[in-house]
């Protein structure tokens, strides 16, 4: 048995039976899967993979393992973790895991020292948890490391801080900002996943609710296209004039925070920021509101504010925590703050993690292919990996597009042919 930290073994098979159901909806990895498996081409490489322990992230670690890769697995987030998922990777391929859902802070970051112990070649992250592990403690790493991928745009943002302020030893390339990504995962994945965790913790009805989005990004863009959809009002803060403009146009109503406060039913944080909902939000929220966090971290809700307002706190429901203020009002708070897709359902669909995992095993491959000329600092997706990803997942679709003619093509590269 490979070295693992996991809850229980005995759920490996359930494990197997949902990681086979993800694989139906995952046709451009299965694709990359049997490529990968007669090219070898991460063959003796060792990959140290800090991700949401999930169905979908099994099918990528079995693609990894296929392509030659020794690969070790743990958790991106103490509440992310599919116990079954884990089991079944340890158990029926072979894949070193290190992950518990639940775990608290200290089992986490053993978990990540425990994923870092075979020295890993190329680093594969999610919130960036594993990159400053390795430049704040586990230093002696850099030598055999050639590079990184980064999934999520709270770690890219740590990640261009990093480079930014010179201390980034190693290049990254930010699969989130992939179109195949952060256009599909983060609006479709992040908007339909989010609705699930909140409906499956509480079982409310969000027809007629004030519906609160904190940040307009694509996750947010997601997020409030659904709430409509479910016939919720829908209210975006933002501190971006550009995307408050956007949502506007987009038909949602526009308010700070402060105001926003007054009349949201349910509050989700998508921002990646920090102290989005604070202690002045509480005071003016309604009895009986439900706040929630889809970013990576939970720091978007200031929970030592809530906590400190509260004469009393109870788990009334898994995944709802209700604080009662010393006026009598009850707020709720979902899954600790932290990621309530994650926490409380399944995450992403398979449907869209199939690209956003696509992305993750070709930029392995190009960063092996190319270490000798890339720089310590963060890099887009290459183009043309983004590319033939939408090309695959189009042709898995049955859907054919058209081709730009020699014509077209010489008309685009010439600029004497006016009107």
């Amino acid at each position: 048995m490979v070295d693992h930290d996991v809850k229980d073994l005995k759920l490996a098979d359930k494990g197997r039976l949902r990681m086979e159901w993800s694989a139906r909806f995952m046709p451009v990895l299965n694709t990359i899967k049997k490529q990968f498996a007669k090219d070898k081409p991460l063959k003796g490489v060792r990959i140290a993979a800090c991700l949401h322990v999930t169905t979908e992230t099994g099918n990528l670690m079995e693609t990894l393992k296929l392509g030659g890769a020794d690969v070790r697995l743990t958790a991106s987030n103490p509440l992310s973790t599919q116990d079954d998922l884990a089991a079944a990777l340890v158990k029926h391929h072979g894949i070193p895991v290190f992950s518990i859902k639940g775990e608290d802070h200290k089992t986490y970051y053993r978990h990540i020292h425990s994923a870092l112990d075979h020295k890993p070649h190329l680093t594969m992250d999610d919130g960036a948890d594993l990159v400053t592990t390795i430049h704040t403690k586990r230093k002696e790493l850099l030598t055999d490391i050639v590079g990184g991928t980064e999934e999520t745009t709270t770690g890219v943002v740590r990640l261009k801080s990093m480079a930014r302020q010179k201390v980034l030893r190693y290049p990254i390339i930010a699969v989130n900002d992939a179109q195949t990504k952060h256009f599909f995962d983060n609006r479709y994945g992040t908007g339909q996943s989010t609705l699930d965790g909140i409906l499956r913790a509480t079982n409310v009805l969000l027809a007629g609710l004030n519906f609160v989005i904190s940040g307009y990004g694509w996750c947010g863009r997601g997020l409030a296209m659904r709430a409509q959809g479910a016939g919720a009002r829908v209210t975006v803060t933002e501190v971006n004039p550009l995307k408050a403009i956007e949502a506007v146009m987009d038909g949602y109503d526009v308010l700070p925070m402060a105001e926003a406060a007054k009349i949201g039913d349910v509050f989700v944080t998508v921002t990646g920021n920090k102290t989005v909902i604070g202690r002045s939000h509480f005071m003016k929220m309604k009895d009986g509101a439900i706040v929630a966090n889809s970013g990576h971290f939970n720091v978007e809700i200031d929970i030592p504010a809530l906590a400190s307002l509260a004469k009393n706190r109870k788990m009334i429901r898994e995944f709802v925590e209700e604080f009662t203020l010393r006026d009598g009002r009850k707020i709720y708070l979902l899954g600790e703050g932290r990621l309530i897709n994650l926490a409380a359902a399944e995450g992403h669909p398979a449907m869209v993690m199939d690209m956003s995992f696509a992305n993750q095993a070709f930029s392995c491959v190009h960063i092996i292919a190319n270490a000798e000329t890339l720089e310590n600092t963060v890099y887009p997706v290459p183009e043309a990996i983004d590319r033939e990803i939408a090309r695959l997942k189009l042709a898995t679709m049955g859907i054919k597009i058209d081709a730009l003619t020699a014509e077209q093509k010489k008309y685009l590269a010439d600029w004497e042919e006016g009107t």
